[in-house]
């Protein structure tokens, strides 16, 4: 079992920069690849970005590929998501996974945080 903490939301503009967390309790933390999702309004919750348990493998949807950077600090149970060259488009409520990775991708299990909302004002 896993629980799973977002913070680190905000309102930005387009072109700024947020970095989200998720703070993870539990001491399986490290046996889990890590995600991100979001979710905008009227839209289906879509993958943003995955890492292996190690941090050796990490995984991004072409929409954010150079602009956003997942990491981790297992001695802190924390994932992180860099977000830069923001734009309107990332609009969405920001939620952490805990799942697998196989073969270069992710698969989310049912470990949820509450989400964190992202706004980029043009």
């Amino acid at each position: 079992q896993v629980q799973l903490v977002e913070s680190g939301g905000g309102l930005v503009q387009a072109g700024g920069s947020l970095r989200l967390s998720c703070a993870a309790s539990g001491r399986t933390f490290s046996s889990y690849a890590m995600g991100w999702f979001r979710q905008a309004p009227g839209k289906e919750r879509e993958f943003v970005a995955g890492i292996s348990w190690s941090g050796d493998g990490t995984y991004y949807a072409d929409s954010v590929k150079g602009r956003f950077t997942i990491s981790r600090d297992n001695a802190k149970n924390t994932v992180y998501l860099q977000m830069n060259s923001m734009e309107p488009e990332d609009t969405a409520v920001y939620y952490c996974n805990a799942g697998s990775a196989y073969r270069g991708s992710y698969y989310p299990h049912d470990y949820w945080g509450q989400g964190t909302q992202v706004t980029v004002s043009s």
